[in-house]
C-alpha cells in the first residue's frame, strides 16, 4: 500500500491575451494532470477536457490498490491510445474541430514512486531540497534542435518555430509513448504546468517563488508573477507536496477539475 500521496493545489487562468482558456488540471491524492489544448472553434478546449475526463475515469482504475504495479502503469500508459482515439472521433463527428489535439502531462504515485506519462510541452519539474529538475522533456522543435546543438537556450525566446510541438495528442494514433519512473520521498515538491507557465518565466524563478510556500500560495505567487510578465497565453499550474500518510490522511480520494475540465 503507498503510504505517500499528494497534497495539491491547482489553477487554470486565461491571461491577458487570449479569449478563453484551452487548458485543464485534474488533482487526486494519487494523480495530477494538465492538459493545454489546441485548435480552433472551441477545439483545444473539447481536447484538453476529453482528454482529462478519460484519465479520471480511467484513474479509478489504476489507483486501485489491488492492481499490480505492472498492470497499473499498462492501464495508466494505455490511457494515451484512448484519448487519441476520442479525439479522431470528436475531429470526424465535427469537420470544424479538424486539427484539435492537446498535451498532456501526468504523474501516478505507486509502489511509492511517481509515473510520469507525457506528450507535448507541458512539464512536470520535482523541487528537492533546494534543487529544481524538469523530469518531463518538451516535445518540440526547440528541443530538438536543443538536442543537435544547433541553437542554445538564449536563442529559444526569438526563435520563429518557439511554439512548435513535435509529438501531441492530435488523433493521428501514431504516438509511442514510454512512462518514466521516478523516486520519491516525504518532502519532495512538484510542479505541473502548462507552457503559459514555462514559457514566461525561468525554472530558477519557478523554484524562487514557490520556495517555503504552501501548494495554494505558491500557486497564487506563479499565476500573479506570470501577470505581471504580460501572461500571453493560459496558465495552467499544479503545485504538489508528497506526504506521508503516518502524518495524517489525505483529505479525500475525489478528483478535482480546473479549467476546460471543470466547465
Amino acid at each position: 500500500m503507498d503510504s505517500l500521496y499528494f497534497v495539491s493545489a491547482a489553477r487554470s487562468a486565461v491571461g491577458l491575451i487570449r479569449n478563453g482558456n484551452e487548458d485543464g488540471a485534474l488533482t487526486h491524492p494519487q494523480l495530477i494532470a494538465v492538459a493545454d489544448g489546441m485548435g480552433g472553434h472551441a477545439g483545444g478546449e473539447i481536447a484538453s477536457a476529453i482528454a482529462l475526463e478519460i484519465l479520471a475515469r480511467r484513474a479509478a482504475i489504476f489507483t486501485d490498490a489491488e492492481m499490480d504495479k505492472d498492470s497499473a502503469d499498462d492501464y495508466f500508459n494505455s490511457t494515451i491510445d484512448e484519448i487519441d482515439s476520442a479525439l479522431k472521433l470528436a475531429s470526424d463527428d465535427d469537420p470544424a474541430l479538424s486539427g484539435l489535439g492537446t498535451t498532456l502531462t501526468a504523474l501516478f504515485i505507486r509502489n511509492n514512486q511517481a509515473v510520469l506519462l507525457h506528450v507535448g510541452d507541458s512539464r512536470a519539474y520535482r523541487i528537492r531540497g533546494a534543487s529544481i529538475e524538469q523530469l518531463s522533456v518538451d516535445h518540440t522543435v526547440m528541443q530538438e534542435l536543443l538536442n543537435a546543438g544547433t541553437i542554445t537556450h538564449a536563442d529559444v525566446a526569438e526563435h520563429p518555430q518557439r511554439s512548435m510541438l513535435t509529438q501531441a495528442l492530435m488523433g493521428s494514433q501514431a504516438l509511442s509513448i514510454g512512462l518514466h519512473i521516478f523516486d520519491i520521498k516525504d518532502g519532495d515538491r512538484f510542479i505541473l504546468c502548462s507552457d503559459g507557465l514555462s514559457g514566461v518565466l525561468t525554472d530558477k524563478e519557478i523554484k524562487t517563488l514557490v520556495k517555503s510556500q504552501s501548494p495554494k500560495d505558491a500557486v497564487a505567487a506563479l499565476v500573479d508573477a506570470t501577470y505581471i510578465n504580460g501572461a500571453p497565453d493560459n496558465v495552467t499550474i499544479i503545485v504538489a507536496n508528497i506526504a506521508d500518510i503516518a502524518d495524517g490522511a489525505p483529505a479525500g480520494s475525489t478528483i478535482e477539475f480546473f479549467g476546460t475540465a471543470a466547465s
